[in-house]
This record gives C-alpha cells, structure tokens and sequence, in this order.
C-alpha cells in the first residue's frame, strides 16, 4: 500500500548525473538489466504515492558556487514539497544543498571504512553535508555506530538497512552438471591477491574445473584460470546460472563488500563462499547455502569450494536453499519496504 507524506508531498529519487535512467529502464524492459530504476528504489512505489526520479544537475562552475552558498543556510523543509532521496553519500552531498524539498534522505555505503583508515579530517565536507540529511541509512550493522559517532551529537538517526537485490532477474536456474567456480567483483575492498591462491590450490586438486573470475586487477592469474575485466548484467546472470559455486574473497571492511554478489548468485540457487567480515553473518549467517571463512585464508576458501564440488547433490541442496535465503528476506522488494519505513517514520 502506498501512503502520501503529507501535504500533497512526493517523492524524488535522485541518481548522479552521469546515470543514464532512460537507457536503463529501456535495459530493464527489454530484460537486460535488473529493476526499473538502479537498486530497485522503484519499487518504493509500492510503499509511498507519487515516486518519479530525476538526475542530480551535473557539476558546473556556477552550480558550484550556488551550492556552496547554500551550503552555509539551514536547509530548508517546506511541508508541501517533496522528499529526496539518494542511494549514497556521494550523492547524498549533492542532495544536501538540494533545495525545494521537504526532507532529504541518503544511504551511506563507504565513508565509514575511509574514516576508519584515513582519520574523520579528510571527510569534514561530506559531515557537514550528512549532518543537514533528516535520516540515513546504511547496509552493514557495523557501520551504526561508526558513523553515529563520527557525525556526532545533533546528526541525524542512522538506520540499518538489508541490501536486496533482483530476484526476477537472477532467477533461479537448474543445478548444472559441468563443474564451474565463479568470482566476481572489484571494489576497493576485494581480495583478488587471496582469491587467486585459492583458485590456484582448487585447480592443482581439480584440473578439470573451469574457473571464471570478473576482476580488474593486474594480478597474473594462476594457469587455468580465466580473467575477465568486465560482464554485462545478462552475461553475469548467465555466468551465475553455469556456476557450480561461487567465490568471493574481501579485505577487512565494515560496508560488507561482496554482498551484491552473493545475493545474487544465491538467488540464482548457487552456494556461496564468501570471506567473513563485520556484518556478513546478517546477511549469510544462518543457512547452508553460505560458507564463511576468515580473511585472508586462500586455504580455506579452496577447501570449502572443493567439498561442494566434490558432492554435487550437496551443492544442490545448498543451491535450493541459497535461493529460498534470498526469497525470504533479501530481494529488492524488501530492500524497498525497509527505505521506505526510514522515510516514513519521520
């Protein structure tokens, strides 16, 4: 059910400038692409009336300096106008000097980790920019309190919020026969170093598994081992639906790096090895569809991928119950109901 926030009051979803919405949703509509808008916010439809979204202006001299002007004024909250949101707090700065609104709302992905490592001081921009939001929220439990403190008093609530994904997309495909490992992902806080000494230990044992890795780095990998730099979503889906597991090796980190990926090659009904980090149990804590091991420990990602390889009916099982894991509490169609409880509940 939907449910207006008063006063004649809607919602924008705002992307970077850079987004190309219509090209997106042209991909999602030809069935290309996940959810009609990026991170399915499209389907905070289902929860608030009058939703549309709209590109943040691109950076100019002039709106530079506008923004900066605003930037010094309390923001501004008329009833009438509608709510703004973003996904993430590179946007979220944007949309802190964003005016005509009613109430301003952002996600927080990576400001906790580069606080944790590189001191609050290079962020003080961003905190004055956080600091004017009505609320936010973020995808780990452990970055809560991080982040609460590094506002301070007088900031915002931090709320958290389970990642979903697409799940009518990364449907779920039948177990295949031909065996396959999988990795994928590249962000600041993937392990690839880690990730291709397990590849190379699971491919002296198993000479006969391909092994597929989505990654940018300049690591040399091991023989055997096949790197991409790059897949489109349909490849990806494609890619999820031929693996036999799928493996996923992270640095430290507190946003829970990884978690887009194995949402979305269990919703495909694929097992999931995956390294542990603050957070990680909330979302593959608790069924056997998810094996997790300790940062850093090449061994132990290889073994746990190894004994599903080695019992294909095993790795079944923990395909079936990878994809009821995501059905039951981590679809994009979840994700959206929880945005939309932190907006509404101002």
């Amino acid at each position: 059910m939907s449910v207006a926030l008063g006063s004649g009051a809607d919602a924008v979803v705002f992307y970077p400038a850079e987004r190309d919405l219509e090209t997106w949703a042209a991909r999602h509509a030809a069935g290309s692409a996940p959810d009609r808008w990026p991170y399915g916010l499209d389907r905070l439809e289902s929860h608030i009336a009058g939703v549309t979204s709209k590109n943040l202006p691109a950076a100019t001299p002039i709106t530079r300096v506008a923004r900066r002007v605003i930037a010094v004024l309390p923001p501004g909250r008329r009833a009438s106008n509608p709510v703004g949101v973003t996904w993430d707090e590179n946007a979220g700065a944007l949309l802190a000097t964003t005016t005509r609104l009613s109430a301003r709302y952002s996600g927080v992905v990576w400001l906790t980790d580069g606080v944790a490592r590189q001191g609050g001081g290079r962020f003080a921009s961003l905190r004055r920019a956080l600091r004017r939001m009505d609320g936010l929220w973020v995808l780990s439990d452990a970055q809560v309190a991080p982040l609460a403190a590094f506002l301070g008093e007088g900031a915002p609530p931090v709320h958290y919020v389970r990642f979903g994904v697409d799940q009518d997309f990364f449907r779920h495909a039948p177990y295949p026969i031909r065996p396959l490992v999988v990795s994928v992902g590249g962000d600041r806080d993937r392990d690839p170093e880690t990730l291709l000494r397990a590849m190379a230990t699971l491919r002296k044992v198993r000479p006969d598994v391909e092994i597929v890795v989505q990654s940018k780095t300049s690591i040399d990998p091991p023989a055997g081992v096949n790197v991409v730099p790059y897949l489109t979503h349909t490849e990806l889906r494609d890619l999820y639906a031929r693996a036999s597991v799928v493996v996923i090796a992270t640095r430290p980190n507190l946003h829970v790096s990884g978690m887009t990926v194995g949402l979305e090659a269990m919703a495909t009904g694929r097992p999931l090895v995956i390294t542990r980090t603050p957070g990680m149990d909330d979302y593959f804590g608790g069924t056997t569809a998810a094996r997790m091991v300790q940062v850093g420990d090449a061994d132990a990602l290889a073994s746990e991928a190894l004994r599903l390889l080695e019992d294909p009916v095993a790795g079944a099982a923990a395909g079936e119950a990878a994809s009821a894991h995501v059905t039951g509490g981590f679809t994009t169609a979840h994700l959206a109901a929880r945005v939309a409880e932190v907006i509404t509940r101002r």
